[in-house]
């Protein structure tokens, strides 16, 4: 009796050898993208965070608008700066982001990669990004996100028997009025936008990582490529912080305005020449 049980045991001890051994031998087709992620920054660009990481952001990200779109654009800032959040109210008020200012990498992304499936943990009101590598074609409808539906493949450019980069594409439709940037550097309103990227490890410095992206939007007179770059941190154990834009934010939205809450919780305006909100149905006293 105690021999069968033995050799069940060592059995079962091979088994659980060689399928560690399979999942050892398939991540390492895969590149090393454990870590956090943090944003690269370009120093003496303020490092605001924008698309294209090597200007600044706003105006002088040199974005291919068409005229209806600068226009957006430049109202945006004007109601900025009035105290205004022009067209970034949607995400001052908490709402995700989405793509692809989801990627600017506030907080530090995490790269989970799997055969069928490779994930970038966002973190906050954009929580993931789910990437599909098991060979699908794209669905006859997609359900609207603020992150987009996303299909791609993993590709071995020299041969070796590793893969270098994951090409994908994310579609829409999109949910919300989405920017670029925090000065409300605008998408198109009918949320149509496509990304085509290409992501890699940078050759010389394998704590660099490249996503070389392609924004493809009626808002734009042609398609807009940048190539935005992340730096692995050092940490051996990262903290992963959850945060979340509603815990302690001042921002009151009623109907199309939007106000401030002040330290002693009341409403003020925020802007010059606000009028206050419609009370016809408080009692006033």
């Amino acid at each position: 009796m105690h021999c069968r049980i033995f050799t069940v045991a060592t059995m079962a001890v091979a088994m659980l050898a060689t399928s560690l051994s399979v999942a050892q031998a398939a991540d390492a087709r895969y590149p090393d993208l454990k870590g956090a992620w943090g944003r690269f920054v370009v120093r003496g660009l303020g490092g605001q965070p924008s698309l294209d990481q090597t200007k600044p952001w706003g105006k002088a990200q040199g974005a291919p608008l068409t005229p209806e779109y600068q226009k957006i654009h430049e109202d945006s800032l004007a109601d900025q700066a009035n105290g205004g959040q022009g067209n970034f109210l949607d995400h001052a008020l908490c709402h995700p982001a989405g793509m692809p200012f989801m990627m600017v990498a506030t907080r530090p992304l995490e790269i989970i990669v799997t055969p069928e499936t490779t994930y970038i943990l966002v973190g906050g009101s954009d929580h993931y990004r789910r990437i599909f590598t098991d060979g699908r074609d794209w669905p006859k409808e997609i359900e609207p996100s603020f992150s987009g539906y996303s299909i791609g493949k993993w590709i071995d450019q020299d041969g070796d028997g590793t893969f270098d980069v994951l090409e994908f594409e994310t579609r829409g439709p999109f949910k919300g009025r989405r920017s670029y940037d925090a000065t409300g550097l605008p998408l198109h309103y009918d949320n149509l936008s496509i990304f085509k990227e290409k992501m890699y490890v940078d050759k010389s410095d394998a704590n660099i990582l490249h996503d070389e992206m392609t924004v493809i939007d009626n808002a734009l007179t042609r398609p807009w490529t940048v190539d935005k770059r992340y730096i692995r941190r050092s940490d051996k154990h990262p903290d992963w912080v959850e945060a979340y834009c509603t815990e302690g934010t001042a921002l009151v939205s009623i109907g199309h305005e939007l106000y401030y809450l002040g330290a002693d919780e009341v409403l003020m305006p925020s802007r010059k020449g606000q009028m206050p909100p419609d009370l016809r149905f408080f009692n006033k006293k």
